[in-house]
Order: structure tokens, then C-alpha cells, then sequence
């Protein structure tokens, strides 16, 4: 995965401790066939849960918040990105980018 540069857009930052688990929450248009594909380095870090939740009302719409949950397994500052696909398209629609500074736990 490639590093975080300085002058890379829209990249959001999170804090937490090794072994700790933390949450993203991305909204989901899957009447549209989106569908946000998590993309990291499975040695810095486990994903945990993987739920959606509907939200919007309508029998036809299928749409709500993706939660994913993440346990930091390695310290240091790590990238984490999600990629909205569409069914029938080869490249993504649209991306979020998370630089991910793992702390050392120092409660252990």
C-alpha cells in the first residue's frame, strides 16, 4: 500500500492504540449496486465486523450506513482506504483515504 503524501487531499486522520478496534461508517446506495470494498494490509490490521444498516424508508430504496470495524494490530502510521464500486464498472467511483496513527498500547 502506498505511503500517505503531505499533499494528498481529503486524507482523514485517526488515532488509536495497538489492539484497540475502531469503526468507519460509510453511506451506501445499494439500489445502485455501490458497494464500498476495504483495502489495507491484513498485518496491521484484522477486520472485525462488516454490518449495514438500512436507512432509508422507501420498500424500492435500499440505502444505509456500512459500518466496518477494524482491531489496529501493528503500531505506527498506517493508510486505509475504501473504494465505492459499482457492479458493472471496472475502476472505482470514489474513494476515502484514512491515515491511521497506531499508537503502542500502553496500558499492556
Amino acid at each position: 500500500m502506498p505511503a500517505i503524501s503531505d499533499k494528498e487531499p481529503d486524507v482523514k486522520p485517526l488515532e488509536v492504540e495497538r489492539g484497540q478496534r475502531f469503526a468507519i461508517q460509510l453511506w451506501e446506495d445499494r439500489t445502485r449496486g455501490e458497494q464500498w470494498v476495504p483495502c489495507y494490509d491484513s498485518a496491521v490490521f484484522a477486520l472485525t465486523d462488516d454490518e449495514f444498516v438500512r436507512t432509508a424508508s422507501n420498500n424500492a430504496v435500499d440505502a444505509g450506513k456500512r459500518t466496518f470495524e477494524f482491531q489496529a494490530l501493528e503500531a505506527g502510521r498506517h493508510r486505509l482506504e475504501f473504494h465505492k464500486r459499482l457492479a458493472w464498472k471496472f475502476t472505482a467511483e470514489d474513494r476515502r483515504v484514512f491515515q491511521v496513527h497506531v499508537h503502542q498500547d500502553t496500558h499492556a
